[in-house]
């Protein structure tokens, strides 16, 4: 899909769901007080650093993981049962994915496209391995064909494998099918957390 077109659709997005987003700042600074969003440099087209957006989920003090924590950490990249996690809102905010709304900012601003791999921080680059280059050839998205596919269901080396398929297999017909599966995967709220 064309990135001047994702752009406009995201701008309309930013507006329609301004009324949601609006609610979710005040639900957290009710809550929780201080900053709502999170800021994180992320690798985008090219390898070109940007700062991409998000409404914080997780407590700011980091935490110590356990044995078992540490090894599905390093299997998916994420753990299910996250002690940093904020109750309440935060847990809400990640089964739902609006925890990345904030992106739809960085998809106007031209760092990101609604569809792609999603973006990553420089440590993971080495998860990629020869395939780096080839992933960071399109703009990283703010959905894409692993969050389709099971997201955090599956592990690192099939989400590579995933993103390696998009990049090699994007179309139009695909990044359709992408969004449609996208709007049941955030109803459902399949593999997130």
């Amino acid at each position: 899909m064309n990135y001047t077109l994702q752009r406009i659709l995201a701008a309309i997005l930013l507006v329609l769901l301004s009324p949601l987003l609006l609610l979710i700042v005040l639900l957290y600074v009710l809550f929780y007080g201080g900053r709502c969003l999170y800021k994180v440099t992320r690798l985008g087209l090219d390898e070109k650093p940007f700062v991409l957006y998000k409404f914080r989920t997780m407590k700011e003090v980091a935490t110590v993981m356990s044995e078992a924590e540490q090894q599905e950490w390093e299997t998916f990249g994420k753990l299910r049962h996250d002690a940093r996690l904020l109750p309440g809102i935060g847990h809400f905010l990640r089964r739902f994915s609006l925890d990345e709304l904030p992106q739809l900012w960085n998809v106007v601003r031209g760092e990101m496209a609604l569809i792609g791999p999603r973006p990553i921080i420089d440590a993971e680059k080495v998860m990629y391995g020869n395939y780096s280059k080839l992933i960071h050839s399109v703009k990283p998205g703010l959905t894409g064909l692993w969050q389709v596919s099971g997201r955090n269901l599956l592990t690192y080396q099939r989400r590579v494998a995933i993103n390696v398929y998009y990049v090699r297999h994007r179309s139009l017909q695909l990044d359709l099918w992408i969004l449609y599966r996208t709007i049941w995967a955030v109803i459902g709220g399949r593999g997130a957390y």
